[in-house]
């Protein structure tokens, strides 16, 4: 099979590899669609997020789905031919914090494309049968890809406890700000601003129902409207993420979903003074139900978010898009 090798920052190749053989309790998948993501990027351009650094080479790609070829020994309720939304994370199921019911916060936790974990920029990858989620026909091979950045927005929406009658701000129209905001629609936000300094985006953000959406370099207009409850915040960005707190009511919830600067000048005054409350989010857990169940009613349009395709051998040019073709807002790589 060709797979999509990131041999160090910038230098991406196409080379061939044995196609993989599932193991006990494994599916093999035939990758249909995979999905690009701001942290492919930053691998490509710098080769470490944090502390994950790419020390050998390395296949991106974490948002995918596929066809079931092959399925191991014990696999049950999977079948040849079933096309499938790949969860990425595949955790021990032992350690205490999965048996709690948060299996995004198990340290053993294996992630496609976090070093060293190979990831989807392949034509065929092997996966734990109970991370390979079955989709209806309904669901395009690029929705079924992009289940996994809308599980990140389903996530958010329920740390934040997003419910009807909530007033929520969204700071950055990227992929996932913009599927926040589908998301708490669907939850039942009765008001959903959306702030980002991209014209083009901010468009996108009120055909897909947001209340408002507001360059944040314009001075801002007289209003009456009530401050926002909830604050999603998807850009990662300082101002942003301070001016957001800044805006919630009292009694507040903030989550941080963007990932920015490692460290923030926190308004700990405010945060006492108006109990405020304010988390961050580690990926997801249990969130694909809820995802498809999101697409198949007609709550949350993934594909209307899909603005290019690229084969694997130009998964280089993919990578890139968000800054280097105007408009682009997920870029998909079919193998």
């Amino acid at each position: 099979m060709r797979v999509a090798v990131l041999r160090e920052p910038g230098d991406l190749v196409v080379e061939d590899r044995p196609v993989p053989r599932p193991g006990p309790d494994q599916v093999l998948v035939r990758i249909a669609a995979v999905g690009v993501c701001g942290s492919d990027t930053h691998y490509y351009d710098h080769g470490r997020i944090g502390n994950f650094v790419v020390e050998a080479p390395l296949v991106l790609g974490h948002e995918s789905a596929g066809v079931i070829t092959e399925v191991g020994s014990g696999v049950r309720g999977r079948s040849v031919g079933q096309r499938v939304s790949i969860e990425p994370g595949v955790p021990d199921l032992t350690c205490p914090q999965c048996l709690a019911g948060r299996y995004n916060l198990c340290p053993a936790m294996r992630f496609f494309a976090t070093p060293p974990i190979d990831g989807a920029f392949a034509e065929y990858v092997t996966v734990h049968a109970a991370f390979a989620h079955p989709v209806p026909d309904e669901v395009s091979d690029d929705a079924a890809a992009m289940l996994e950045p809308l599980s990140v927005a389903v996530w958010a929406c329920r740390k934040a406890g997003v419910s009807p009658g909530d007033r929520v701000l969204i700071t950055g129209a990227g992929p996932i700000g913009l599927l926040a905001l589908q998301t708490a629609r669907a939850f039942g936000a009765t008001d959903v601003t959306v702030q980002d300094v991209n014209p083009a985006r901010l468009e996108v953000a009120r055909a897909l129902g947001a209340t408002r959406a507001m360059d944040v370099r314009d001075a801002p207009e007289a209003s009456d409207a009530e401050p926002p409850t909830l604050l999603l915040e998807c850009s990662g960005n300082t101002a942003a993420t301070l001016a957001g707190l800044d805006a919630l009511d009292r009694a507040g919830r903030a989550v941080l979903v963007g990932m920015g600067s490692s460290a923030l000048p926190l308004p700990v005054s405010a945060i006492q003074e108006r109990e405020l409350v304010l988390t961050g989010i580690f990926r997801y857990a249990n969130t694909w139900p809820t995802a498809i169940d999101l697409v198949t009613s007609g709550r949350v349009d993934l594909d209307a978010l899909v603005t290019g395709h690229y084969a694997l051998t130009d998964a280089r040019l993919a990578l890139t898009a968000a800054r280097d073709v105007p408009g682009s807002i997920k870029a998909i790589v079919r193998p």
